[in-house]
């Protein structure tokens, strides 16, 4: 497989979180702004095949492509900051890898020979590295290995990319290395000694980064990075400081002040003409004016990882950026609102959101707290889980339809209005088989869906199994709920809203993993915008969207 790109790849060292992903995904923001065709790949070191059977308490949120692949939440920040759709080449695990080979091995491909990590292992990852390549026509890809340098997890990505510099001629890759400085209080010092390490380690494996990312809470100065530079045997430009900035959407700006781009540019051998950045800056303009404060209470199941709602918590920002807000978002744990009072938990909520999320823990609690925002008028977004239990809330309390619920909650429940579609009744694997994916979805023309998306049909990401129970779509209009978004054979509902409500709406998708900085999601955006205008008294009526 031939290929004309280019590779950078992003290498971790000292510790995890030091924001590798931002890191490449802001690299690869400054390339596109250049005018280059670029793509982003993340190398994930677990054996799980993909993190969609992870416990989100594990590994954060699942951020699912328009393809139905389940991913890690760094290709959240790639589309994010590239404002580009990745598809499931995008995100390569261990297991995915050995599966593939072991698979391989039974079919008899390898024509009898002793499968081992060196080369069988080493030449799918570099295989899928170049098919990323290939298939998209980048002229650069940006890949991202997970994990810290040291781990024997990452070793064979480690060695596969070592190998890949050779085979595709050093002058097409460049390695990047993100590393921590921290700063010793007692001593008022930043310390390079574990980047030191660091580097040391990578070089022990055959890799020589070209550029040190160094991760601290202040600036380097140049004594420093003369330091870096001497002991690391990387050039001094290639020492690039990185500091702890307010928002993740300043590190592009940050990194290019420090020339990283030029350096990678040159380092390539691509054109280093400047790249158009008026966009990005006016975004951190908007980013720094959003002062006005609104409170956004959301109601989930594990709000004690904030990485388990990390789209939705950037998909938020957003929708603030566009209105000047800064929002405040208030973590209520959805099984510590059952037995609490709402209305004391709930009371200060400017608008209220009810996220995804899987099996019947704190079910009950965002219950309550959809009641609540239906019962006092407070804006209300409703994501996945969050439109299913708004359906047994007014199931319940408008229908009159006693002990209503979804069958995955109450298999005996009398009115299963939340039900298995047949397709999944006796499906036993969990990983991969659920309604995952872009779906299409047609909008009741005059809803407020249509009004806020102003289009008659959108497409969105699904991640789930059960369904709005079609048996009961009859009951539910018949007491006021709109049906206002439904798959095109009208046999499944997508949005629901209330029209007397001045914004009420809940999708059966996730339209969080869609929303980028420049462009928020127009659920989002107006969702804020209605919580805004509470805030200020000037929410009475129905929403005036922003358009």
């Amino acid at each position: 497989m031939t290929s004309r790109s280019k590779y950078i790849f992003v290498t971790g060292g000292v510790a995890s979180g030091l924001g590798k992903g931002i890191t490449s995904a802001s690299i690869a923001r400054l390339l596109k702004s250049r005018g280059l065709r670029v793509t982003l790949q993340k190398l994930d070191p677990y054996i799980n095949v993909d993190p969609g059977t992870m416990n989100p308490f594990e590994h954060g949120e699942v951020f699912v492509l328009d393809d139905g692949a389940e991913t890690d939440l760094d290709l959240g920040h790639y589309e994010r900051f590239t404002d580009e759709s990745l598809a499931r080449e995008s995100n390569v695990t261990t297991g995915s890898v050995y599966l593939t080979v072991i698979q391989k091995e039974r079919r008899g491909e390898y024509l009898g020979k002793t499968v081992q990590v060196i080369p069988h292992i080493t030449n799918e990852i570099k295989e899928r590295i170049r098919r990323l390549a290939a298939t998209t026509d980048a002229e650069v890809c940006v890949v991202e290995v997970g994990g810290t340098v040291g781990d024997i997890e990452s070793l064979p990505f480690l060695e596969a990319i070592r190998q890949l510099r050779n085979e595709v001629g050093r002058e097409n890759v460049a390695f990047v290395h993100v590393s921590l400085m921290p700063f010793i209080g007692p001593t008022g010092e930043l310390k390079t000694k574990p980047t030191q390490h660091s580097v040391k380690e990578l070089r022990s494996i055959g890799i020589q980064p070209d550029v040190i990312v160094c991760r601290s809470d202040r600036a380097i100065g140049p004594k420093l990075k003369e330091k870096i530079s001497l002991l690391c045997d990387v050039e001094a430009r290639g020492v690039v400081s990185a500091v702890d900035a307010d928002s993740i959407y300043e590190v592009p700006l940050a990194l290019h002040r420090e020339g990283l781009d030029g350096l990678l540019v040159r380092l390539l051998g691509l054109d280093d003409g400047e790249p158009e950045l008026s966009e990005w800056r006016e975004l951190v303009d908007r980013v720094h004016r959003a002062v006005a404060p609104v409170n956004i209470s959301i109601v989930g199941k594990y709000v004690t990882l904030k990485d388990a709602y990390l789209s939705v918590i950037e998909a938020l920002k957003h929708g603030g950026f566009h209105h000047g807000a800064k929002v405040n978002m208030t973590w209520i744990p959805s099984d510590e609102l059952i037995d609490a009072n709402v209305e004391e938990v709930l009371s200060e909520a400017d608008g209220i959101l009810v996220p995804g999320g899987f099996g019947i823990r704190g079910v009950e609690g965002k219950v309550a707290a959809i009641q609540f925002a239906r019962e006092r008028r407070i804006p209300y977004l409703g994501l996945c889980l969050g439109l299913q239990c708004a359906v047994i809330e007014f199931a319940r309390n408008v229908c009159g339809l006693e002990g209503a619920n979804s069958s995955e909650f109450d298999p005996s429940t009398p009115h299963p209005v939340i039900d298995l579609l047949p397709e999944q009744e006796g499906v036993v694997d969990k990983g991969g088989t659920m309604r995952l994916g872009a779906y299409p979805a047609e909008l009741l023309p005059g809803s407020l869906a249509e009004r806020v998306y102003d289009k008659p049909v959108v497409s969105e990401r699904h991640r789930h199994r059960y369904e709005v129970n079609p048996a009961y779509h009859g009951a539910l209009q018949e007491h006021g709920m709109v049906l206002s978004g439904m798959s095109p054979d009208r046999r499944l509902v997508e949005i629901i809203e209330l029209p007397d409500h001045p914004y009420f709406i809940a999708g059966q998708f996730h339209p969080e993993l869609k929303s980028r900085p420049t462009r928020p999601h127009p659920l989002f955006r107006d969702f804020v915008g209605a919580a805004l205008a509470r805030r200020q008294g000037a929410l009475t009526e129905p929403l005036a969207v922003s358009g």
